[in-house]
């Protein structure tokens, strides 16, 4: 049940350097240091209580009433978020400096005894999976059992996927050594490279930046250091995935899943049906999107075909003058406030107190994410602020997360983790409120032109970037199932992809097939990154809606939409605002929105 942040595309990060000091983040509110008594003595009162919740329960449930269940479940939540809260903080201290070894000593430490600690309570989720169905809706007659519905529901969701308990308890306390050790050798290696650019020794998320330089020759040798970079370690890399899409295939075999993104469909609580309309709808609008809009970006910069390093590059119109942090949370505060002043009075909160950390340093977690923590503190959000506007964006973003998080907490630690296919709504409704309030502010139209092709770039890399990322990743583990690959063999489904995705605008060298390996979420979250475009084109249909003023009380149902976290599956939330997300033309709706943004750029280029 523990927490995971919300990972955000890696594309976002941009070139330069802020203007004014940037906050960090202040982990107190978990624990004050590694060597806080209080963790120490809430590792030792987890243990003690799940070893008293497993004597008095195990074997058990079955006989239980509704009341005593629904006891049972409130004594299992609390326990489960003192380790939340514990795993959080070693997160948190990790993601901070991976370079330190003693933060991946201290993460390490805690996933050991956390994970020996609830190996405790395992029992609890297998046992409610084995009463009856009927037996079960017998005892909901209980208010205090009916109040956690929701999650007997999603519980049940993998009952057919259950092994038996000695098998569940096998994989649960291996994971340590398994999974999650490989996660951080990846993370660790990651870490502590070094990129040479020109004369500059830079750390991988610095060197990213470098790729939207308005220099085209600072982001080929950019690009080139990033390839030799990870070429070098190419080896390792090729070692882990290899490892980790094989762990994966063992262990959907014996839980029985039909395909290797079944077990991430059913964490998100979508059907398979629902994911394959979304990649059939995007992966077809691939030429009236993506082709199309580098084609123009090609024209724009004057070249006859784009490299990967001009993928992100700045646009001659584009403004590249510096943010500094306090305009960008104004800009984001005051998009925010316009439309919801709850929504911008909670984002306040995240800038009042020290729950941001946007500096920029060594072996700091590249990219950005928000990390939930546990309901009884708060959200923290990670990025690494460069003073772009796409930063900004970034911001934007993450505070949509961070929002979310604190409206969903009032369900509890059970109920208020959404799933990621809902987890980027907020987030990426956030996005959409600050561009188009700045949008609306610029007078200059050539500003306007670059603004807008600006978030259309954005939108490309949610929705056809992060697709094109999962049609790799199911070309991977499928290959993966005959053989062991190579690291030439995972290049070439990489570029097969990249070609598929982008067009024929793009002349791609041999050095771009090494790139897979720099993704984080193949290694941490197998198959998590249609959730990106899940989430941004619900958004894009859900805020037609709201421009169109056609659903009365859209902000006031918005707000309940983000309360109720995890309690509401996609069909209940969306319903209100008209909308449902198995119609294939719900995804053409939302895909509809960026074209007619690539729609309004060729106009003005005609």
């Amino acid at each position: 049940m523990h927490r995971s942040a919300s990972l955000d595309p890696a594309a976002r990060s941009t070139d330069g350097e802020p203007g004014d000091a940037l906050p960090s983040w202040d982990l107190s509110d978990l624990y004050t240091g590694e060597g806080d008594p209080a963790l120490e003595a809430d590792l030792t009162r987890a243990g003690a209580e799940a070893e008293r919740f497993e004597e008095a329960h195990s074997g058990r449930l079955s006989s239980l009433t509704g009341d005593a269940l629904a006891s049972a479940i409130k004594s299992y939540e609390s326990i489960e978020e003192v380790l939340g809260k514990i795993m959080s903080y070693a997160s948190l201290v990790f993601s901070g400096d991976a370079q330190d070894p003693a933060s991946g000593r201290f993460y390490q430490t805690m996933q050991e005894r956390v994970t020996s600690i609830s190996s405790r309570l395992l029992f609890f989720t297998l046992e409610l999976n084995k009463i009856d169905d009927a037996a079960l809706e017998k005892l909901m007659a209980s208010a205090a059992l009916s109040a956690y519905r929701p999650f007997l529901r999603d519980l049940r969701v993998f009952r057919e996927h259950q092994l038996s308990d000695e098998l569940e308890k096998l994989l649960h306390e291996k994971e340590v050594t398994g999974r999650a050790a490989w996660n951080r050798l990846f993370d660790e290696t990651v870490a502590n490279m070094t990129v040479q650019v020109a004369d500059e020794t830079l750390n991988v998320s610095a060197a990213l930046n470098k790729l939207s330089d308005r220099d085209r020759r600072v982001r080929e040798v950019a690009a080139k250091g990033i390839s030799a970079a990870f070429a070098g370690n190419g080896r390792l890399f090729t070692l882990v995935t290899n490892t980790l899409a094989k762990d994966k295939e063992i262990v959907d075999g014996w839980r029985r899943y039909p395909r290797p993104g079944s077990s991430r469909n059913r964490a998100n609580m979508v059907e398979d049906e629902v994911v394959d309309a979304l990649v059939t709808a995007v992966v077809a609008s691939f030429p009236s999107l993506s082709h199309r809009y580098y084609a123009l970006k090609a024209k724009w910069l004057g070249l006859p075909k784009l490299q990967h390093w001009d993928r992100n590059a700045p646009l001659p119109d584009e403004n590249d003058a510096q943010i500094p942090w306090d305009q960008a949370r104004d800009q984001v505060l005051k998009a925010y406030a316009g439309f919801s002043p709850e929504l911008g009075r909670i984002g306040q909160q995240f800038f009042e107190h020290p729950w941001i950390d946007a500096t920029l340093r060594p072996g700091k977690a590249s990219g950005a994410f928000a990390h939930p923590t546990v309901p009884s503190a708060h959200p923290y959000l990670l990025l690494n602020y460069h003073g772009k506007s796409r930063d900004v964006m970034t911001l934007a973003h993450e505070l949509g997360h961070g929002v979310h998080q604190v409206l969903a907490a009032e369900r509890g630690y059970l109920m208020s983790n959404t799933p990621l296919t809902l987890a980027e709504t907020a987030s990426v409704f956030g996005e959409m409120l600050t561009f188009r309030a700045l949008l609306d502010a610029e007078v200059d139209p050539r500003r306007r032109r670059a603004m807008l092709a600006a978030k259309v770039e954005d939108m490309l890399n949610t929705v056809v970037r992060q697709v094109a990322f999962y049609r790799f990743e199911t070309l991977l583990h499928d290959a993966r199932r005959k053989s062991e690959l190579s690291q030439e063999e995972i290049g070439a489904l990489w570029m097969q992809v990249q070609a598929e995705s982008l067009g024929n605008a793009f002349d791609f060298t041999e050095d771009y097939a090494i790139y897979w390996a720099y993704i984080p979420h193949f290694i941490h979250s197998p198959f998590y990154v249609y959730a990106y475009a899940f989430g941004d084109c619900l958004v894009n249909a859900l805020y037609k809606v709201y421009q169109e003023r056609s659903v009365e009380g859209f902000e006031e149902k918005y707000l309940d939409l983000l309360k109720a976290g995890g309690t509401l599956r996609h069909r209940e939330l969306l319903a209100p605002f008209g909308l449902d997300a198995s119609d294939p033309a719900f995804w053409h709706k939302g895909l509809a929105v960026i074209s007619g943004f690539i729609d309004e750029l060729e106009g003005e280029d005609g």
